[in-house]
């Protein structure tokens, strides 16, 4: 059995447990910042009060270049009032539409940063947009800990699993923790369809697989999104479905849908989307795994805005 099919049978096992034990679902938050239409989550087992962080928001102001915490702020409320010791601070991915807020959480509330091992990837092709200098290292150094497919994880008494699901991103994971999916910028809510896949390294026919992919886990799955745009006709923002919504509904990918389908109409979609608006700030800063570039000598950090060049 391969390893991609090892995974996806041990997350199916994980989460049948935890559909059929309550002591095996974790409790779970969502912060939504509206400037971004992001959703952090924190994530805890009850019964030990451990907890994760996936991913968080730095605010920033790109008129004045100015960062600041009310976002994560309300993160460390939650957690401090409930008891809370974080033990992961993950990343879905390396965003384009907001900084993290990673970093400055691990100082206020310890834990591990993680992310997907494939990160590599998208620093070495960034590093280059950037002309980040060979000071920049490409190797995931900047995080504490690189997730592979089908890794195994502990969050308390509770099982984590890793899944690589590229084509947004080549670095795309989506983190099972219980009968929970955090499945980041891969599927949004069934009215509004899928991420695109145009940024450098995106791959409609990878994203398109990806999705089948979480979309094979048990239907009573819980979907946890990263983002929502509230599609025409919904009023609400939200962000939490399941695998048999998503199956039933959704506008680009569900069942009987094919891949040319989705290719053909993935691709003609993205050609008319702008770029978002933090991509460059976003992009350079999550690469480091949320940190600002060095500073220069004259002690100030500076976001490189490439001219002509994407």
């Amino acid at each position: 059995m391969s390893t991609h099919d090892t995974a996806m049978k041990n997350a199916t096992t994980q989460i049948r447990r935890a559909l059929d034990d309550k002591a095996l679902k974790p409790s779970i938050a969502g912060f939504f910042d509206e400037a971004t239409n992001t959703i952090s989550y924190v994530v805890h087992d009850p019964a030990t009060n451990e907890a994760a962080i996936i991913d968080s928001v730095l605010d920033y102001d790109a008129a004045a270049g100015r960062t600041s915490n009310g976002s994560a702020d309300l993160i460390i409320e939650y957690v401090t009032k409930n008891d809370l010791t974080v033990t992961w601070l993950i990343e879905t991915h390396a965003h384009a539409d907001h900084i993290s807020a990673a970093p400055y959480l691990q100082e206020k509330l310890g834990g591990r940063l993680a992310i997907g091992r494939e990160i590599i990837r998208v620093q070495e092709v960034f590093g280059k947009l950037f002309n980040a200098g060979t000071e920049f290292q490409r190797d995931g150094s900047q995080f504490d800990h690189l997730f592979d497919d089908g890794e195994t994880f502990k969050l308390g008494t509770l099982e984590g699993i890793a899944l690589h699901v590229p084509g947004h991103t080549p670095a795309d994971m989506a983190f099972i923790i219980g009968d929970a999916a955090f499945v980041g910028d891969t599927i949004f809510m069934p009215d509004f369809g899928t991420a695109r896949a145009d940024f450098p390294g995106g791959d409609a026919r990878q994203l398109y697989q990806s999705i089948k992919r979480l979309l094979s886990l048990p239907e009573d799955t819980r979907l946890f999104l990263c983002h929502d745009y509230k599609a025409p006709g919904r009023d609400e923002y939200a962000w939490e479905t399941t695998v048999g919504q998503q199956k039933r509904e959704n506008v680009h990918v569900k069942e009987g849908t094919s891949e040319d389908e989705f290719v053909e109409m993935r691709t003609a979609r993205d050609k008319t989307l702008a770029m978002p608006k933090l991509i460059m700030p976003s992009v350079q800063v999550n690469i480091r795994g949320g940190r600002l570039p060095e500073p220069e000598d004259n002690g100030v950090s500076y976001i490189k805005i490439p001219v002509n060049a994407v």
